[in-house]
């Protein structure tokens, strides 16, 4: 034992997506790019949301808490991975490796669970319309997202509490651009094997979990909407449309990654890149563009903000006094 705490791993290597030394910058500059996007356009819907009182119902109050938590998912591990194309080695430290891990398994829950209420409310919404603001209040939609935490928190507790106490000696090398708990804990010193069965099991439960109730309820809400008029079918379809969208985009990954243990790492790699960056950007764009209420939410904010004339009349102040 003293041995293994003499020899224990204080750092892991991260080797990223690619080792072509040529392809870092150009890299560095799409996945900045990337990521600059993702914030711009999860902020936007924030702040549509939150300043367009029409947009102060149960569904945009939802769809206002997955764009904090897209946020979230791109944020734990995409800086890091950008400003790494700049740098020849590529560490992280033990404890920033095992916060990394704490993130990911704590916003993907959260979000899992988020999803699902989502599909809840859209099941109320068109299932029972005459009571759906009784049904679906702001203390109910609180908590849902205080409950979408919770999970999210209990989950990652779990992941931690398999890996936080594994003796580290030997390889440290991750291949991956963040610290993947199963990539992580094939380097401990010991044999890993059911450890790994119970990381799959506890992910692919709530991973399946998830995506069975939210099979269930557009199931059910989409037989419902068959048997309702063209006009009400057409509006709730567009809707539907966006959800299904976005949990085929968040559930494909996740699950090939987690209930599926023997993808290649070089598929891994691939998934996890599809999961941190692009849905975190394509859930802002298929929920504004399939969306007139948005959209034109959007279209009066930035009236108010940028009036016209306003945007160039700040180039000649800033020009204007860089010449001074």
């Amino acid at each position: 034992m003293s041995e293994i705490n003499h020899s224990r791993v204080t750092e892991f290597v991260l080797l990223g997506l690619s080792n072509s030394k040529e392809l870092q910058p150009f890299l560095f500059l799409i996945f900045s790019l990337l990521y600059l996007a993702i914030l711009l356009g999860n902020f936007l819907i924030i702040l549509t949301v939150t300043s367009d009182s029409r947009l102060h119902t149960p569904m945009y109050f939802l769809l206002a808490n997955l764009s904090f938590i897209d946020i979230c998912v791109a944020s734990f591990a995409t800086p890091k991975m950008i400003a790494d194309f700049l740098v020849e080695h590529k560490t992280i430290s033990f404890d920033a490796c095992l916060a990394q891990i704490f993130c990911v398994h704590l916003f993907a829950g959260s979000e899992m669970v988020l999803l699902v209420s989502m599909a809840y409310d859209r099941y109320v919404a068109i299932c029972k319309p005459l009571h759906y603001m009784t049904i679906m209040s702001r203390r109910v939609c609180i908590i849902l997202v205080l409950i979408s935490w919770l999970v999210g928190f209990i989950h990652t507790t779990s992941q931690l509490a398999f890996t936080v106490n594994l003796p580290f000696c030997g390889p440290n090398q991750v291949d991956s651009f963040f610290c993947d708990l199963p990539l992580v804990t094939k380097l401990a010193c010991i044999d890993t094997y059911v450890v790994s069965l119970l990381i799959v099991a506890d992910s692919g439960f709530l991973s399946m979990s998830s995506f069975l109730l939210l099979v269930v309820s557009y199931t059910v809400i989409l037989i419902t909407v068959r048997n309702r008029s063209s006009a009400s079918m057409a509006k709730a379809r567009s809707t539907l449309t966006a959800h299904i969208t976005v949990v085929i985009l968040f559930f494909g990954p996740c699950i090939f990654i987690y209930v599926w243990p023997f993808s290649s790492y070089s598929v891994d790699k691939v998934l996890a890149v599809f999961y941190t960056i692009f849905t975190p950007i394509l859930n802002p764009v298929i929920y504004t563009l399939r969306n007139k209420e948005v959209k034109a939410a959007m279209s009066k904010l930035k009236s108010r903000y940028l009036k016209p004339g306003q945007v160039s009349t700040v180039v000649r102040n800033v020009l204007f006094w860089e010449t001074k």
